[in-house]
């Protein structure tokens, strides 16, 4: 039955490789009959790209990895070539940064641009060797040798390097494989057509920006059945050109941590995301939102349907940002369906105690009467300042507004304990909150908002189907707060625990609200204003 319900552009990707495969089994040539050496030392770039090169050639086949530890530079992956890493083979990336290509982008361990029918497969490990290969980029820094562009990026320089690396590639199989240690994103798909990624796992958290998944303007992509756990994004959908974009996407049946989101479309936007699919994540100790859609460069976000989510310890459950970074177009974000989705948020850091933590979202420097946390607090040398947990939010732009998204069986916990010596936004005052349009979108962007379980501004066509909200430590703000919500109809929203009234705000909205229970009745737990 699933099977029947799935779009038909899905089934293209496995047709093609089917074919591919078939191509694959006509050669299989083992590194080291090349002259490959395992000794972790050796930089076997030139013999395992000869290896490539001759099955290319050959009509397409399998360049095995045997069990050992080969280092490399940079190698090429050609048309109908498979890479295939058997159990306990470990391609290493080199430790020093000139042994990588020499590239407009950002280089990588496996590159491919402009190639069809290609993989890479088996059970064995490609290892970016983040830790060890920064070490030499800092060295290269400190001696001029490497020179660095701006200081907003010294803790991630230019120069750094993916594991994988395809661009403008078509009928891609990525799949069995670990990927570890990238001193940037792990792996980008960018530009490129029919891709399928299953049951890979990713573990690295050795150094900064270390998106675990990016596809970058692709379209007819599978993933599924894969772990993720990364210092900053795990499964990231961006774009880049304004005439593409990410479209006919889907995911499912994937594990995600992250020391950022665990699934993002976003930051950049250009060209927008279309028929997106998103089933069955499961989240835990990810440090900033579960689920977060940015549409802020000019592109259009619709057609998006995400549902059972299932996300523990994790700083935020949903942020849905409508933004304008740029002149020009205007973004714009609608027809968005979001569903089965449950969240615990905690009172602490989500991400405490991993390799590389999230930044301080909520540093708030010079704001020196303020109470401060204990000093094992401190980040970067800098104190993280108390600060009120962050609602879910859906945020456009004032007569921009974000437009038919529907919410179905929501169920988010905060830990609450909320203080409003740390901050309180008068009731009166909501309209204060900066609008932030050409911000960077992340959920904390607005700083303190004034409510504690959803906030909603500049939306239109808003439709919630069962919702549950509650905290487990008390918190004084309402639990939702409407301005400039219109058009909109909520329907069975329970907020389960409630400190002070109002319970709701609506504030310059027309929103229809049916079933709505909470603590007190409804006459005295929703304030209307504005109107």
């Amino acid at each position: 039955m699933f099977l029947k319900n799935l779009p038909l552009y899905l089934f293209f990707p496995v047709l093609l490789l089917l074919s591919s495969t078939a191509i694959a089994q006509t050669k299989s040539l083992k590194i080291t009959s090349f002259g490959a050496i395992a000794d972790g030392i050796t930089n076997n770039a030139t013999t395992i790209q000869k290896a490539i090169d001759k099955v290319s050639k050959s009509g397409g086949g399998k360049v095995i990895v045997p069990p050992g530890n080969f280092m490399t530079g940079t190698i090429w992956l050609k048309s109908g070539v498979t890479l295939h890493l058997e159990l306990g083979a470990r391609l290493l990336g080199p430790t020093k940064r000139n042994d990588y290509a020499v590239v407009p982008d950002r280089p990588a361990v496996v590159m491919a641009e402009n190639q069809q029918h290609i993989g890479i497969s088996g059970q064995g490990i490609i290892d970016g060797q983040g830790q060890e290969l920064m070490l030499d980029i800092f060295k290269k820094l400190r001696s001029g040798e490497m020179v660095q562009d701006t200081i907003w990026r010294v803790k991630r320089p230019g120069g750094r390097a993916m594991v994988l690396n395809f661009k403008s590639c078509s009928d891609i199989h990525i799949s069995g494989v670990t990927l570890k240690n990238a001193t940037d994103w792990v792996q980008d798909y960018r530009e490129c057509s029919n891709l399928v990624i299953d049951g890979i796992t990713v573990q690295s958290t050795a150094y900064w920006n270390n998106d675990g998944l990016d596809i970058t303007d692709s379209k007819n992509v599978r993933i599924s059945n894969c772990f993720i756990n990364s210092t900053d994004d795990a499964i990231c959908l961006k774009s880049e050109n304004p005439a593409l974009g990410c479209e006919n996407v889907y995911i499912e049946n994937c594990t995600l941590r992250s020391s950022a989101n665990a699934l993002k479309f976003g930051t950049r936007s250009d060209g927008g995301f279309r028929k997106v699919t998103v089933r069955n994540l499961t989240i835990f100790d990810t440090y900033r939102s579960a689920i977060a859609l940015e549409s802020v460069d000019g592109g259009d976000l619709t057609g998006i349907d995400i549902q059972h989510i299932n996300a523990k310890n994790t700083g935020n459950a949903i942020f849905i940002r409508l933004g304008q970074r740029t002149e020009g177009k205007a973004s714009t974000l609608k027809g968005v369906y979001i569903a089965h989705v449950k969240v615990e948020v905690p009172l602490y850091k989500p991400d405490q105690g991993y390799p590389i933590e999230g930044p301080p979202d909520h540093l708030r420097p010079g704001e020196d009467k303020m109470p401060k946390r204990p000093s094992h607090f401190h980040i970067y040398g800098h104190p993280f300042l108390p600060y009120n947990l962050i609602p879910s939010s859906i945020v456009g732009l004032p007569g921009h507004p974000v437009q038919d998204v529907t919410l179905e069986d929501i169920e988010i916990t905060y830990g609450g304990r909320a203080k409003k010596e740390i901050a309180q936004i008068p009731l009166d005052k909501i309209t204060s909150i900066p609008e932030n349009p050409k911000a960077y979108p992340e959920f904390s962007m607005f700083g303190e908002l004034p409510a504690w379980g959803f906030y909603l501004r500049h939306a239109e066509g808003i439709k919630i189907k069962g919702m549950k909200l509650r905290y487990v430590d008390d918190d004084f703000r309402p639990a939702l707060v409407l301005d400039d919500v219109n058009n909109s109809e909520f329907d069975g929203v329970e907020v389960l625990t409630a400190k002070e009234m109002p319970v709701v705000l609506l504030n310059r909205s027309e929103v229809v609200l049916k079933g709505l229970k909470m603590p007190v009745g409804e006459e005295m737990g929703v304030r209307r204003s504005g109107y």
